[in-house]
């Protein structure tokens, strides 16, 4: 039995991978663990249910969305560009690293209990409040808005207030991502 393979090439966490031949039907998921050893994504349902396993998709324009890596398989990013968790943290000239606002804001808030899915949520905050940068919102639809960017992911300790909490502080504090009015 031979195994196909075809070549890959990608950007993740702004670095260039590739081409690396992988095997045809691989998994995004396995791809990231076992060819470019990065295992902050989790595999947690592997039926694309629980998004513990999200990346981020960044788009031509400027936006970016999340996508599930347990049910996509590698070869779809081919020529994306994406980000993992393991890519949001910066790292200054000591080799020093600074969370992001969301991972300080997940830490403040002790948003956490086991962390399996933290990884998702983690992208999924950062994808919703890119998206407040390029439309801001009115502050009293904040809460239905952090909910419909939150909803899909599972926490099997049932961390979500403290989730939620911490996305509201992020947006709060961050000037631009909130409008006066619901019209200006």
């Amino acid at each position: 039995m031979t195994i196909t393979t075809k070549p890959i090439t990608l950007t993740i966490n702004g670095k260039k991978q590739g081409p690396i031949d992988v095997p045809e039907g691989l998994m995004m998921i396995d791809f990231l663990h076992e060819y470019v050893h990065l295992t902050g994504s989790r595999l947690g349902c592997g039926q694309g249910v629980c998004h513990a396993c999200v990346v981020i998709e960044d788009e031509a324009d400027g936006g970016s969305h999340e996508t599930r890596t347990c049910i996509t398989g590698a070869h779809y990013f081919d020529g994306k560009t994406i980000r993992t968790v393991e890519g949001h943290a910066t790292v200054n000239d000591k080799g020093e690293e600074t969370p992001s606002a969301v991972q300080q804001a997940f830490m403040d808030h002790y948003s956490f209990q086991c962390g399996y899915c933290t990884p998702g949520f983690v992208n999924a905050a950062t994808v919703f409040i890119e998206g407040l940068k390029r439309k801001p919102i009115a502050r009293d639809e904040l809460e239905d808005a952090i909910l419909k960017a939150m909803n899909n992911h599972i926490c099997r300790c049932t961390g979500y207030v403290r989730y939620y909490e911490a996305v509201r502080d992020v947006v709060l504090k961050t000037p631009g991502l909130i409008k006066e009015t619901a019209n200006g």
